[in-house]
């Protein structure tokens, strides 16, 4: 690219302030034929300042601008900035493999949060958040300042028996955020965003000591500079009387250059290539105080900037005071008008008759005044009578400021959208508060990835280049910590409020909506209240123990009540079994009994039929006794209660009455035959 490149002639000739200059009034031709009008009349109207060109007719008396576009614009933008700042930290380091340890970004993290709050930069990102609001972007400039830190010292003297108290003095690199306005910034036309323009300047007002420090200090070339003319079109305030005479331009640009212009400053250039990011700082629009290549490790610009709402195509972007222009304008006529009318009908004009009245008298109106006339004075003056007010005038005013709060996504400090007949609903009110979370998240989603983030990122590089002991060298990337407005968090409490009276307090998830519920609270305790609701939520291990004793000694009462039913149940089935058995034994046992009195109440008679029929009836007794005694044998060990009979045991009685064994009887009986 760079081997064939040969000098342009046309740049021999020409200095490189000059070209600078060139480029910068070319851009700021097309800022003031575009946008210049239009951003003074926002100003205007945020900060409520009447002009003659308000007037839509002559007669107009009433300088009134209304406050709804002032509101508009103080709501959104403490909306983003309560979203931004309201849990204290902004941004945070998220975990990433390649960077270094967790000690080393937490360090860092810490380390950076605090010199932005030394630096203010909480003050200067709220600034450009109104900036956006008011023109439609946001933009900042990252400055290095080397400083001075100072902190209290005692040093030991006279042998260590007294101190000397003193102060240590450290120098060091800070890097502070400053607000640009947008009549302070020029930009190439065609660029959407700082990264893709070919250059960017921001071209201002400066003390003249600020620039004589910077000389001393080695960063601005010595030169004589002397007082810049007056530019009312550069200054923040147009309405200022006095000026001071004291000031320098200086116009600071960002961007490529040709390589030839900076060569013949003697800038060395290590890339090869027909353009070099450069930095070039000029004063009075002639005068060339630096002349560099980007000096930065990362080769970025020191420029951040971001859109309220994007417009495609375009670098400027859409405002909360562009968005209600159009009905501001009306509303304030519908005001002033009305003022006029009500004027006119509590101060009416007068006909006067000239002729009646004395000479030199001036029929002035006014409490207390009183007039000569000659003659009645109800013939001499006579008001015009112009009714009163038409009260429609109220209704169509209040339909004026709704449609600001419409066109901008405010909310009004009386009340909020959302009403249906008259009357507001949830429904509506929650509908309302949705689509303008929605519309506010859109436009925190734009400040975190175009400014916020990016300003962390190249301020922590800065660190790092110019202060490596406080700042190590690593890779990290930092995430935004917003969360949710005002507005949201009110919305996300009503909802959780309402999720909670759906749980029951035994609910696993009641602890957690409680702790949700003052998380989105603007409460100053909210942390310690947190962090209680979380040790109490941890278990006791004592009373984990007792617990777990308690609940052992339950299962084991359980188990014990389970074992006695179940033997109780067994019990009684075994009784039942043996009343069964005993009721299937009762037939048997009766015709054993019948047997038995049949054989002890025998008569003699034939020998052979005696002695045949006792052995029959004695074995049939038998045969049945032997079967009587399994039963009840078994019934016996079922039950477990009752010894069992042995065979043999269970006598028959004889003649007398006495028992006998069965063995015994077939004994004495075959001893007879």
């Amino acid at each position: 690219m760079a081997d064939d490149y040969s000098p342009d002639p046309l740049m021999a000739e020409q200095s490189i302030e000059a070209w600078v200059i060139s480029k910068c009034d070319d851009w700021r031709d097309y800022y003031e034929s575009n946008y210049e009008d239009r951003f003074d009349e926002y100003y205007r109207l945020w900060r409520g300042q009447w002009s003659p060109e308000d007037s839509q007719r002559a007669s107009e008396r009433s300088r009134i601008i209304s406050p709804a576009l002032q509101q508009a614009v103080e709501s959104n933008v403490a909306e983003l900035e309560e979203a931004t700042f309201g849990r204290g930290k902004f941004f945070d380091i998220a975990d990433d493999v390649v960077d270094a340890q967790k000690q080393e970004a937490l360090f860092l993290r810490n380390k950076l949060a605090e010199d932005f709050e030394t630096c203010k930069v909480r003050k200067a990102v709220a600034e450009c958040l109104i900036n956006s609001a008011v023109f439609g972007t946001g933009i900042g400039e990252i400055v290095l300042e080397e400083v001075k830190e100072m902190a209290p010292a005692a040093e030991p003297i006279m042998g260590g028996d007294l101190q000397a108290v003193g102060v240590n003095i450290t120098d060091r690199v800070v890097v502070k955020l400053k607000p640009v306005l947008p009549q302070n910034f020029l930009i190439d036309p065609v660029a959407t965003s700082v990264e893709d323009a070919y250059g960017v300047a921001v071209d201002e007002f400066v003390s003249r000591h600020s620039v004589e420090i910077l000389q001393e200090q080695g960063v601005y070339r010595e030169a004589m500079i002397e007082s810049a003319s007056p530019d009312t079109d550069l200054e923040p305030d147009q309405d200022l009387t006095i000026y001071n005479d004291d000031k320098v331009r200086l116009t600071k640009y960002y961007g490529l250059v040709p390589r030839d212009l900076l060569e013949k400053e003697d800038v060395e250039i290590e890339e090869d290539s027909m353009y070099v990011e450069a930095i070039i700082v000029i004063a009075n629009g002639g005068v060339l105080l630096k002349a560099e290549a980007n000096p930065y490790m990362m080769n970025d610009r020191p420029v951040v900037a971001f859109p309220w709402d994007v417009v495609p195509g375009r670098f400027w972007g859409r405002g909360v005071c562009e968005k209600g222009y159009n009905s501001q304008k009306a509303l304030d006529t519908e005001l002033r008008a009305r003022i006029d009318a009500l004027s006119l009908t509590i101060h009416p004009m007068l006909a006067v008759d000239a002729t009646r009245l004395p000479r030199g008298a001036k029929p002035e109106v006014r409490p207390g005044k009183m007039i000569l006339t000659n003659g009645d004075p109800r013939e001499v003056l006579q008001p015009f009578n112009f009714g009163q007010v038409n009260q429609i005038t109220f209704g169509q005013a209040a339909a004026l400021q709704q449609m600001v709060q419409q066109a901008t996504g405010a909310v009004d400090s009386a009340g909020i959208a959302g009403q249906v007949n008259g009357e507001a609903t949830a429904a509506g009110i929650s509908m309302s508060l949705g689509a303008i979370i929605k519309r506010h998240k859109r436009t925190l989603i734009n400040f975190q990835q175009s400014f916020l983030l990016p300003f962390v990122t190249k301020a922590a590089h800065r660190y790092m280049q110019f202060d490596p002991e406080n700042y190590p060298v690593a890779d990290y990337k930092f995430v935004a910590t917003s969360t949710l407005g005002i507005i949201a968090r009110e919305y996300e409490v009503t909802q959780l409020v309402q999720l909670l009276q759906t749980m029951q307090q035994d609910s696993p998830m009641y602890p957690v909506l409680i702790q949700s519920i003052i998380d989105n609270m603007n409460l100053s305790n909210r942390e310690e209240l947190i962090a209680t609701m979380q040790q109490a939520s941890k278990p006791n291990p004592q009373a984990q123990q007792m617990a777990m004793a308690a609940q052992q000694a339950q299962i084991a009462l359980q188990d014990s009540q389970t074992n006695a039913l179940n033997g109780q149940a067994a019990e009684s089935q075994a009784r039942a079994g043996k009343l069964q058995v005993e009721a299937e034994l009762a037939p048997q046992e009766l015709q054993i009994d019948l047997i038995n009195a049949a054989t002890r109440n025998l008569k003699e008679g034939d020998a052979d039929d005696k002695d045949f029929d006792r052995r029959l009836k004695i074995a049939d007794r038998l045969l049945k006794e032997r079967e009587v005694e399994v039963k009840r044998t078994n019934a016996n060990d079922a039950n477990g209660n009752e010894q069992p009979v042995q065979s043999g045991q269970r006598g028959i009685q004889g003649p007398g009455g006495a028992p006998e064994g069965v063995e015994g009887e077939i004994r004495r009986i075959g001893g007879q035959a």
